[in-house]
């Protein structure tokens, strides 16, 4: 998995075919065939292992406009519907700036979501992260979870609450200025337009400071789409100007992604310039 390999027989391969001073610095005297791996990690503690290459991960991890930023995200894992069974429905942290998973926990049902999101909250490094989540997460108590462990949070507002979407829309919108970003990736082009206010009396989440409305205007083959959401978050303007703001949401959802390779394992691959598997240079 390090190596960006999925499944065992990747694995082999990849073993097969890396130097003998990889092999030695991975703690192998010679190259092992696909059934020892296979015979490998069925005897280890699954969650165990999770939590220690989340840990490795979280060491590696890179920031965001001078923060540690963790999208927080859930899904249901493709390919992993059992007979008669509903497919397992994960939630991953992610390092937007490595693409490193920090950690998943498995929600008891698709509509646990929050609760397991809380749940891997609690075993994260957060000090002084800044942690971004979806509208299902604008949940008081995980605000104020997050505040309490010394993290500031960015969460997503949609029409999931409409009372509180609707009085967001409602503001003078058109009074303030904007700061755009765009950006183009897999034939699509993106325009992000934030702008952003300092927190209404009337919201209520633990420790907000400002709230923005995000607009997101994707263009992809000549169709353009727009989506309008809104952003509630405790950092304060000193800290999150529009345009950080704006870098720190840009990957919210992101985890989506990243929390269907594996059951129980994070999907965990190194960083460019790491290293792993290259040739030792004559």
């Amino acid at each position: 998995m390090a190596a960006g390999m999925r499944g065992f027989t990747a694995i082999g391969q990849w073993v097969a075919g890396a130097d003998p001073y990889v092999l030695d610095e991975l703690g192998l005297d010679r190259w092992a065939e696909e059934s020892t791996f296979r015979r490998l990690f069925s005897g280890l503690d699954a969650g165990r292992l999770d939590r220690i290459l989340g840990v490795w991960a979280t060491t590696r991890a890179g920031t965001v406009q001078g923060r540690r930023v963790i999208a927080v995200d859930g899904k249901s894992v493709r390919g992993a519907r059992g007979p008669g069974q509903a497919a397992p429905h994960l939630v991953a942290a992610l390092d937007t700036a490595t693409g490193l998973t920090l950690g998943q926990d498995q929600a008891k049902s698709e509509g646990d979501e929050i609760g397991a999101a809380r749940d891997l909250l609690q075993v994260l490094d957060l000090a002084d992260a800044v942690v971004t989540m979806d509208a299902l997460h604008a949940q008081h108590g995980t605000a104020e979870q997050i505040v309490g462990r010394g993290a500031d949070y960015v969460l997503t507002i949609k029409g999931n609450q409409p009372t509180l979407f609707g009085a967001l829309k409602k503001l003078p919108w058109k009074d303030v200025a904007a700061t755009r970003r765009t950006e183009q990736s897999h034939g699509r082009r993106i325009t992000r337009t934030i702008k952003v206010v300092d927190v209404p009396g009337w919201i209520e989440f633990p420790g907000a400071a400002q709230v923005a409305q995000l607009r997101r205007t994707t263009t992809r083959s000549g169709k353009e789409s727009i989506e309008v959401v809104y952003l509630v978050t405790s950092a304060d303007a000193r800290v999150a100007p529009p345009q950080v703001l704006a870098a720190w949401s840009s990957r919210t959802g992101t985890s989506r992604t990243a929390c269907t390779g594996y059951g129980t394992s994070p999907l965990v691959r190194m960083p460019a310039g790491s290293g792993v598997g290259r040739r030792r240079p004559a």
